[in-house]
């Protein structure tokens, strides 16, 4: 969004008046005047406004208005694990799915306070920068997803806190803290809770899928976080899905916006719409005719801002038309104005001690301390039989295998910031052992496929009117159409820009198209394999020959030509892109195709005195709504949880050669990996780590640090354990109600120390006081995740839940008595209605460093029972 230049100068916005008192006899307006109340403000800047005004505030990208010195505004950000997409590089924390793998409630809450920080950093230097209005700059951020993650294959749930209400309402709850911040007047940054609600895949159909759960299964499983984020933390938004519920949109359902949000829980925030969602109401759900009826049905249901497209601009003529009152418009604006107040937008900046955080917090060394101890607290240790972990550093030779091992994009997550450094594991087993042990690295696999490309250096075959390189065309436009706005020669095809960075003069990195001509010069008779890698549409030709087409969104998707060639040819290669949204990523390599031999592999690797494998998954398989067709995944969704055969099949080559494979397992969901789990010595899952997912993954495997992460899901040991993906009945599905066994469970999590549980006690009638002594019993220093589940009696109850956790740290031989309030609420079953349900019979209580039943370093969870 274009900001109006004297903006810049008018002394509404600078200097000593801005919209103080001072202002006040300049201007005459009650809203500059900081002595009122956010309210009075509002409402006075509201009633100045045009009907056309105050609609043109409802879309994210909210246009200034100069003549009451307002300011353009964007209203999408995104801070799921650092601030996301912006220009400016920034600490990136492990995925959310990693986070909550910490169990750890403080160090998501600082996460996000540290978060909270860069993004006023970020929002201070763009108004300096000139980038005021942009996208990714604001302080709105549209995160926690607070879904529940109830099926493996949904791509997105890596953005999740797992697949339990009660891990995601105290981990969601941490986080809306940590970022809104403590001030008794303004916010730090404003969370918003999505998607709202019962959104959880498949991807390819979200658009027009409708879901109708059981009511038992709404109010028990997919609305307790929500409810929590919004009547206890005071989450400042909210965000309401694509999918239609029980026939109507998201945005417009009856029961979900005006009866449970709006009425039962009187949320008085913002809501947003999903990208695009309201557009869904007439193109895709065709619950409405017009882009005019859907959206004056939406504001009427409470969904004040759209984003992505401009549906809500017919909101003029609805107005006029009789379909909504403006009155209910000045609503939906004045929600959104007092959001911008509360953010100290239209005060001093003097007043605003937010407003005055330096560009120095930025990746400051702090923050970059916590992104190394989030990775760390969020690795999982699977597996380690005959004590195989922790490694020597001792050791002479290492082999590094996999296609993770080196793998940035995997350890950066989705929804992701770019920060200065980025550390594989390849690079942080390198700086763990020095230059003293020998370090080998073999990629061996793609994640689906044994045969790689060997890519080759053809820099010095490209040219372009004499020059070395391409020749660049850049359009401000996504179709390629009209002139471009700027060209240029570029050494190589190899681009990679943030959402919002500067590309080339006036051009930022969204929304825009670009052409790239080079004469490629074969030097060699025979064929050359051409792999072209980009974020979003793109088309590749060959002497004028369209090759490629992958014109549609294809985030994250490489494809390969195969162009046979003669020595002393000249070929014309032309590859057309462009980007809409997201980071913008455009890559031409070239090489051979070579099949790995497994034989041959292991006979290679046979010396080295230990083999560690990193493989798993990636965001680019996993995501959303992606172009993904290999096989197992489908549109950023998954079709099996198996590990990928190709990779079992490595395994089994490497574990021939007789020496210890530890296996690095990076994923941003449960994989089922029956013939690892039982022949694999040692495997880790280390998700999608962040910055420094490769230093502390280090730490874990060469004993600098002692594991203690916990599923945050369950690892089913195959896909016949689960039921339909487009079910969304709880039935068999997470560990509260399968009732098959599991590979790992929720919860589960090894150390290489060892604990022990002594002396449960339980206290107390209406209010419960739950005491344990936790005992570390081994010869190490360590972490434990302590884990209190209830089961109660029910026809539907959940075969056990977690009511409360805590993790810890204990010295060797040392001892701590933990307790755990546990109210009648939590106990509680919701009936059909939403209220809880009276509770006769037995309450089971259990509490471990696991589920109950389950023997892990922690032994056996310790159980009693009350009598309600």
């Amino acid at each position: 969004m274009r900001l109006i230049a004297k903006m810049f100068v008018t002394p509404l916005l600078i200097g000593a008046c801005a919209w103080g008192p001072a202002c006040q006899a300049q201007n005459g307006y009650p809203f500059q005047n900081t002595a009122l109340s956010f309210e009075k403000r509002v409402d006075d800047l509201v009633g100045r406004l045009t009907l056309e005004e105050k609609v043109a505030q409802m879309l994210n990208t909210a246009p200034a208005i100069p003549r009451l010195g307002i300011p353009a505004y964007d209203w999408w950000n995104e801070v799921l694990h650092g601030v996301a997409r912006t220009p400016y590089r920034v600490t990136v924390y492990p995925q959310a799915i990693g986070m909550a793998a910490t169990f750890d409630t403080n160090s998501i809450k600082r996460m996000a306070d540290y978060s909270a920080l860069e993004g006023r950093a970020i929002f201070n230097k763009a108004q300096q920068d000139g980038r005021e209005g942009q996208r990714y700059v604001g302080l709105t951020y549209w995160t926690p997803n607070i879904n529940i993650f109830r099926d493996p294959r949904w791509g997105r749930g890596q953005e999740t806190y797992g697949e339990d209400p009660f891990l995601t309402a105290m981990m969601g709850s941490a986080f809306v803290r940590g970022l809104q911040g403590n001030d008794p007047k303004y916010l730090k940054a404003a969370a918003c809770a999505k998607h709202y609600a019962v959104h959880s895949g498949p991807e390819p159909s979200r658009h027009v899928d409708n879901v109708s759960p059981t009511d038992y299964d709404l109010w028990n499983t997919y609305l307790p976080a929500f409810k929590q984020l919004i009547t206890q933390t005071h989450v400042a938004g909210v965000m309401c899905a694509y999918n239609a519920f029980k026939s109507q949109p998201c945005c417009g359902s009856d029961q979900l916006m005006i009866d449970i949000l709006r009425n039962r829980w009187q949320f008085n925030g913002y809501v947003t719409s999903d990208c695009w969602a309201i557009d869904d109401f007439f193109k895709n759900h065709k619950t409405h005719k017009t882009a005019e009826d859907a959206s004056a049905d939406a504001v009427l249901h409470g969904t004040d801002v759209e984003c992505g497209t401009d549906a809500y601009l017919s909101l003029v003529k609805a107005v006029k038309d009789g379909l909504i009152a403006e009155k209910q418009i000045d609503v939906s604006v004045k929600r959104l104005f007092l959001i911008r107040f509360q953010l100290g937008m239209f005060d001093p900046k003097e007043m605003v001690s937010f407003a005055q955080t330096p560009a120095s917090v930025l990746e400051s060394a702090s923050h970059k301390a916590h992104a190394l101890e989030m990775a760390r607290q969020s690795i999982v240790l699977l597996r380690n039989q005959n004590n195989v972990l922790p490694l020597s550093k001792q050791l002479k030779k290492i082999a590094v295998v996999g296609p993770n091992a080196d793998n940035a994009i995997a350890v950066l997550g989705n929804y992701n910031g770019t920060p200065s450094q980025t550390v594989t594991l390849l690079q942080g087993i390198r700086d763990k052992v020095g230059p003293n042990v020998q370090v080998v690295f073999e990629k061996a696999v793609n994640f689906t496929n044994d045969t790689l490309l060997q890519y080759a250096d053809v820099a010095n075959q490209y040219h372009w009117q004499g020059k070395q390189g391409f020749y660049a065309e850049y359009y401000n436009n996504t179709e390629l159409k009209g002139q471009p706005l700027a060209t240029r020669i570029e050494p190589a095809l190899d681009n990679n820009w943030q959402e919002g960075q500067l590309i080339i003069d006036t051009l930022k990195g969204y929304h825009f198209s670009a052409r790239y001509t080079t004469d490629f010069t074969a030097n060699t008779t025979g064929s050359m394999s051409f792999e072209l890698d980009a974020d979003d549409g793109y088309r590749f030709l060959v002497d004028g020959k369209e090759v490629i087409n992958a014109w549609t969104r294809n985030r994250w998707g490489a494809r390969t030509y195969k162009l046979n060639t003669e020595a002393g040819t000249t070929y014309r290669l032309v590859v057309e892109y462009y980007q809409a949204e997201g980071k913008a990523n455009v890559k031409l390599k070239a090489g051979h195709f070579i099949r790995t031999d497994f034989a041959a592999l292991a006979s290679r690797l046979k010396n080295a005195d230990a083999i560690v494998y990193a493989g798993g998954i990636s965001p680019q398989l996993e995501g959303e709504e992606m172009r993904v067709d290999y096989p197992g995944f489908n549109g950023g969704d998954r079709t099996s949880i198996l590990l990928p055969k190709v990779q079992t099949e490595l395994l089994q080559a490497l574990q021939t050669t007789g020496k210890p494979v530890v296996f690095v397992m990076m994923t941003g969901s449960a994989i089922a990996i029956p013939w690892e789990a039982e022949y694999i010595p040692a495997i880790v899952n280390a998700w999608y780590g962040g910055q420094s997912a490769g230093t502390a993954i280090a730490d874990v495997l060469f004993g600098d640090y002692n594991p203690a992460g916990r599923l945050p899901v369950t690892f089913y040991g195959s896909d016949a354990d689960l039921p339909g993906f487009t079910d969304y009945t709880m039935h068999n599905r997470t560990y509260r109600y399968f009732t098959g066994k599991p590979l790992y469970g929720f919860g589960y999590g090894l150390s290489y120390t060892r604990f022990s549980y002594q002396n449960l006690r339980v206290t107390g009638k209406n209010k419960y006081t739950i005491a344990v002594q936790v005992t570390n019993t081994g010869n190490r220093d360590g972490e434990e995740v302590v884990q209190l589940y209830t089961t109660v009696p029910g026809k539907e109850a959940p075969l056990r839940s977690l009511k409360g956790f805590q993790r810890i740290a204990l010295k060797k031989g040392k001892s701590r008595t933990v307790t755990f309030i546990v109210t009648p609420e939590q106990l509680a079953l919701l009936d059909n209605n939403g209220k809880p349900e009276t509770l006769k019979g037995k309450v089971m209580i259990a509490v471990g460093g696991s589920q109950p039943g389950t023997a892990t370093t922690s032994g056996t969870p310790v159980q009693t029972s009350i009598e309600l």
